[in-house]
């Protein structure tokens, strides 16, 4: 696994202290069977369960877990939209995404949204646990897969020619832009902004042009860099 935020930022916890985790994933077989797993680990205690964005929130404001087990499709919305309202109504409660989605635009929007970890659900038993205790300590990490691709787009946001004068969007473009930032898909875009989805590809596609950039991961980079 791969640290992608500072050791200062670890929050140490006593060895004695249980980490209370609340799972979230919309097929009950995956909840029971994670349940079934860490309720066998020392030091772990599952406090609830979640199969939707909403009932995840609702349960992390009665419940204030150390740390949300997220998937990251849910069937209201996505677990990035639920990272982000949960990161803001229980700024101490940290994420975990746990998920089959190794897509660029996927990971990308996970991180931006404050998660804390990104592992998929290939993971052996051993290595799951290691990572809840490594993310509920106050570290965040990243499966070894999706490691290559994060250091890449750190790269791109770290990059001093990226320090030139940003080049003016248009309304439309920005809006465009901060849901594809989001995770979205060009269709949720288009839905979110009332756009056909030839019209979502159009703004992409002078955005990109601007941005200097060829690939949604990059688009999103970029724009979180320079105009967010």
């Amino acid at each position: 696994m791969a640290s992608f935020k500072s050791k200062h930022s670890v929050r140490r916890k006593s060895p004695r202290d249980r980490i209370r985790i609340l799972v979230v994933d919309d097929h009950e077989v995956v909840r029971i069977g994670l349940q079934s797993v860490l309720r066998l680990a020392r030091g772990l205690e599952i406090v609830g369960e979640a199969a939707s964005k909403a009932d995840a929130l609702a349960q992390v404001r009665s419940l204030t877990p150390d740390l949300v087990l997220m998937d990251i499709r849910l069937p209201d919305g996505s677990g990035v939209d639920a990272c982000r309202e949960i990161r803001a109504v229980s700024p101490q409660t940290r994420i975990l995404f746990l998920t089959s989605y190794t897509d660029d635009e996927t990971v990308l929007a996970a991180i931006l949204s404050g998660a804390h970890g990104y592992i998929l659900k290939e993971i052996d038993t051993k290595s799951l646990l290691q990572a809840i205790r490594t993310v509920a300590a106050g570290h965040s990490l990243l499966h070894p897969e999706v490691t290559k691709r994060t250091i890449q787009w750190l790269h791109l946001l770290a990059d001093p020619h990226s320090e030139r004068t940003a080049p003016a969007l248009s309304d439309q473009e920005r809006r465009v832009l901060v849901l594809l930032a989001e995770g979205k898909t060009n269709k949720e875009i288009a839905a979110a902004l009332d756009l056909s989805d030839k019209t979502v590809k159009n703004y992409l596609a002078n955005a990109y042009e601007k941005l200097q950039v060829s690939r949604r991961s990059e688009a999103a980079a970029v724009f979180s860099r320079k105009y967010k």
